[in-house]
C-alpha cells in the first residue's frame, strides 16, 4: 500500500494528465448516457473504464473499435437467443454458456489485447442482455428485449466513443512515441547480446538475462504496432517498419549462436582470420551499443559491412567451416543495417522497406478448450448461485468473473493471483467511499447533474491515478469498477441511497473476484512441460514445412516469435535454461535451411533430389535433440547432399561454404542433445 500511496499522493504529470482524462471521459459518457435517459448510465462510465487502461490515442481508438464490434455482435446474439428460448430458460443459460466459452476460447486463440477485449464484449453483451431480460420474466416480451438490448448496446458504445475521443483531444499521448521507444531499446539490447555473446569472457546468467530484456521488447513492439496504423496517414509505414525490426531481431538472434556457441564449445576451430573478424565484431558491437544517436550507428554499420566484404574477397579462408562463418558475419551486418534503417523509418517514412508481416501468435486448441471451459465454469457457478438465492447482486458473479477470466487469461498464473488480489483490495476501499462519501454527499445535494458530476468527479480522479501506473493498475480497476456499480448512478439515484444494496452488491463483487481467483488456482492450465514438447513439436512441423512457403524467412520469423516468449517464460526458473538454448537452436536451424536452399537454388539448374531428404533429416534431428537424443541420420543426408552438389560446383568455394554449413550443424545439434540430455536426467 506504500507504493498505491506515493503514486496517489505524489503523482507525476504524465498521472496527473492521465487521471484528468479519465474524469472528462466518464463525465461525457454519464452526462450523455443520463441525457439519452438509458436506464443503466453507469454501464457507459464502465466501459470508459476500460478504455483508460491504456492512455496512447491509437490503442484506444482501436479498442473502442473492437469493443463495438464486439458490442454490436453480443447484442444479436443476445437478442437471438432471447428470441429462440425465452419460454426455456434453461436452454438460454446453456446457450449463453456456450458462446461464453467459445468467446473466451477464442480469444486464447489470439495475442492482441484489444481482440482479447473485442471477444469479452461479445460474450459479456449477450450475457448482460439475456440477463437483464430474465431478471423480470413476466415482463419480458419482444419489446421489452429490444429495448433491453439497445440500451446495453448504446450505454458501451457510448463509454467507447466518449473515451476514445477524449483520448484523442486532451493531451493525446501517441503509439508513434511508444513504439520509438520499446524498439530503441530492443535494438540497444540486441547489439548489447550481440556484443556479450562475443565475448569469450560473458557469463551464462547475463546472456540469458539479455535474451529475456529483448523477447520482452519484441512483445511490447509487436502488440502496439497495430494500433499505430490509426494515427494518421504515416501510421501504416510505422507499422511496416516496427515488423521489420522484430523480424531483423530474430534473424541476428538465430546467427549470432553460431559464433558464441563455436567460442565456448569449440574454440579449437577458430583459425586467426575468423579470430580477427571475431574480435572485429565484437568492437562495432560495443560501438554501436554506446551510441545514442541511431543515425551514426546506420552509418557505422555501413561502414563495417563495407570493411567486412573487402576482407572476405581478399581473404584466403583456412578451412570450409571459416568460409561459412565469413559469410554468416556478413548476412550479421546486412540485418543490422536494415534493422537500424527500419528503426529510422518509425520517424521519417521510407517506401524502400519490404513490407514484413506482423507477428503470428501460437494457437494451441489444448489451450483454447481449457480458457473457454474455465469461463464457462465460472458462469455456471455463478448461475447456480443466483437460481437459488434469486438475489439481484448475484448478477455480478455471474457478469465480472466472466469479463476478468477472458482478459486475464494470457497472463501467468502467479501473475494473475497478484492482480487478482490487488483488484480485491481495490473492492474493499471502494465499499466505504461509496457508502460514506458519496451517498452521504449525493443525500445532502440537489439531485442536479452538475453537483453529481462534482461529487463523483474526487473518486475517479484517485481512481485515475492508480489505473496510470502499471505497478498500481489492478488497484484502480478494482476500485473504479466496483464504486461505479456501488454507486449506481442512475436517472432517480434512488439505489445509491440504499445501503442494504450497496452492501450486498460489494458481497457480489468480493464473492465474484474471490471465486475467479480459486477458479484460476484450481484450473492453471497446461503444465509447462507438457507445452514445451507441444512448442517443440510445432517447430518442428515448421521446419517440415518452412521451404514450402512463398517468403519462408518471413514465414518462419513471425511464427517462432511468440514460440520464443512462451519457450523462455517457462524456461525462466530453470539454471541451465536449456530450453531457452534448444528455442534458439530451432531458430537458427530454420535460417540456415533458408541459407542452404537459396544457395542450392542459385547453384544447380533443377531440383536437387536429396535436398526434401536433408530437410526431412534436419526436421527430425531438432525433434531427437529435444529429447536428448542425436542420430548420424542428419549426416548421412549432408554426406549425399555433398555428393549431389560435387557433381554440379566441383571443388570450389562454393562447396567448401556448404560444408563448413554442415559441420557446424552437427556440432550445434549434438550439444543440444547433450545438454537437454542432461537437464531430463536432473
Amino acid at each position: 500500500m506504500g507504493t498505491v500511496l506515493s503514486y496517489i499522493l505524489m503523482p507525476d504529470r504524465r498521472s496527473v494528465q492521465f487521471a484528468l482524462k479519465g474524469v472528462i471521459s466518464m463525465s461525457l459518457a454519464l452526462t450523455i448516457a443520463i441525457a439519452l435517459q438509458l436506464d443503466r448510465p453507469y454501464w457507459a462510465v464502465i466501459s470508459a473504464v476500460f478504455l483508460q487502461i491504456r492512455p496512447e490515442s491509437g490503442l484506444v481508438l482501436e479498442k473502442s473499435l473492437c469493443q463495438i464490434c464486439g458490442t454490436v455482435v453480443g447484442g444479436i446474439v443476445g437478442i437471438f437467443i432471447l428470441d429462440a428460448f425465452m419460454p426455456y430458460p434453461y436452454l438460454a443459460l446453456g446457450t449463453l454458456t456456450v458462446w461464453l466459452g467459445l468467446n473466451s476460447a477464442l480469444s486464447a486463440m489470439v495475442r492482441r489485447v484489444n481482440l482479447i477485449y473485442a471477444f469479452a464484449m461479445a460474450g459479456v453483451t449477450a450475457e448482460l442482455i439475456v440477463l437483464l431480460v430474465m431478471v423480470v420474466p413476466a415482463q419480458a416480451d419482444s419489446q421489452t428485449v429490444f429495448n433491453v438490448a439497445q440500451a446495453r448496446v448504446s450505454e458501451i458504445i457510448i463509454g467507447a466513443i466518449c473515451a476514445a475521443v477524449v483520448s484523442n483531444l486532451f493531451w493525446p499521448v501517441k503509439v508513434k512515441e511508444l513504439l520509438k521507444t520499446h524498439a530503441n531499446g530492443a535494438i540497444h539490447k540486441t547489439l548489447a547480446y550481440l556484443a556479450t555473446e562475443l565475448d569469450p569472457t560473458g557469463s551464462h546468467e547475463d546472456r540469458h538475462q539479455q535474451i529475456d530484456g529483448i523477447l520482452q521488447m519484441l512483445t511490447e513492439v509487436s502488440d502496439n504496432c497495430s494500433a499505430v496504423n490509426y494515427e494518421g496517414p504515416e501510421g501504416p509505414g510505422r507499422a511496416r517498419a516496427a515488423n521489420q525490426i522484430c523480424h531483423k531481431i530474430l534473424s541476428l538472434l538465430s546467427s549470432i549462436q553460431i559464433f558464441g556457441r563455436l567460442q565456448r564449445r569449440n574454440a579449437e576451430l577458430i583459425t586467426p582470420g575468423l579470430a580477427h573478424v571475431l574480435e572485429a565484431m565484437r568492437q562495432n558491437f560495443e560501438q554501436i551499443a554506446s551510441s545514442t544517436d541511431l543515425k551514426q550507428s546506420y552509418q557505422l554499420t555501413k561502414t563495417f559491412r563495407h570493411n567486412l566484404a573487402t576482407y572476405r574477397t581478399t581473404h584466403w579462408c583456412d578451412t570450409p567451416l571459416e568460409t561459412r562463418l565469413l559469410r554468416v558475419a556478413l548476412e550479421m551486418t546486412s540485418d543490422l543495417t536494415i534493422l537500424l534503417k527500419a528503426f529510422l523509418a518509425l520517424e521519417n517514412r521510407d517506401t524502400t522497406l519490404l513490407h514484413a508481416s506482423s507477428m503470428k501468435p501460437y494457437r494451441d486448441p489444448i489451450i483454447g478448450l481449457i480458457t473457454g471451459g474455465r469461463t464457462a465454469l465460472v458462469f455456471m457457478i455463478g448461475t447456480f448461485i443466483w437460481i437459488q438465492t434469486g438475489a439481484y447482486a448475484a448478477l455480478m458473479i455471474m457478469i465480472l468473473p466472466v469479463i476478468f477470466s477472458i482478459m486475464l487469461a494470457r497472463l501467468p498464473l502467479m501473475l494473475n493471483s497478484i492482480v487478482l488480489k490487488r483488484m480485491l483490495v481495490g473492492v474493499v476501499i471502494s465499499i466505504p467511499v461509496a457508502i460514506f462519501y458519496v451517498a452521504g454527499l449525493l443525500a445532502q445535494s440537489s439531485g442536479q447533474l452538475g453537483e453529481l458530476l462534482l461529487i463523483l468527479s474526487g473518486p475517479y480522479f484517485v481512481g485515475g491515478l492508480a489505473l496510470a501506473n502499471r505497478p498500481t493498475l489492478p488497484y484502480g480497476l478494482g476500485f473504479l469498477i466496483s464504486f461505479t456499480i456501488l454507486v449506481h448512478v442512475s436517472t432517480t439515484m434512488t439505489k445509491a441511497f440504499a445501503t442494504d444494496y450497496t452492501l450486498s452488491s460489494a458481497l457480489g463483487i468480493l464473492v465474484a473476484i474471490g471465486m475467479l481467483y480459486w477458479v484460476f488456482q484450481m484450473i492453471s492450465g497446461p503444465s509447462a512441460q507438457f507445452m514445451v514438447k507441444r512448442l517443440f513439436q510445432s517447430t518442428y512441423q515448421d521446419l517440415l514445412q518452412m521451404n514450402k512457403q512463398e517468403r519462408p524467412e518471413a514465414w518462419f520469423n513471425r511464427r517462432m516469435a511468440d514460440r520464443l516468449i512462451r519457450l523462455t517464460n517457462y524456461d525462466q526458473r530453470s539454471k541451465t535454461r536449456a530450453v531457452t538454448d534448444l528455442a534458439l537452436t530451432g531458430l537458427n536451424l530454420g535460417h540456415i535451411s533458408i541459407r542452404l536452399q537459396s544457395l542450392c537454388q542459385s547453384y544447380a539448374q533443377a531440383p536437387l533430389q536429396t535436398l526434401e531428404h536433408w530437410q526431412q533429416a534436419l526436421a527430425e534431428s531438432f525433434l531427437l535433440a529435444t529429447k536428448g537424443r542425436y542420430s548420424t541420420q542428419l549426416a548421412t543426408a549432408n554426406e549425399a547432399l555433398l555428393n549431389e552438389l560435387s557433381a554440379i560446383l566441383g571443388e570450389s568455394s562454393q562447396l567448401a561454404m556448404i560444408q563448413g554449413m554442415f559441420q557446424r550443424l552437427t556440432l550445434t545439434l549434438q550439444r543440444s542433445a547433450q545438454v537437454m540430455a542432461k537437464a531430463i536426467g536432473d
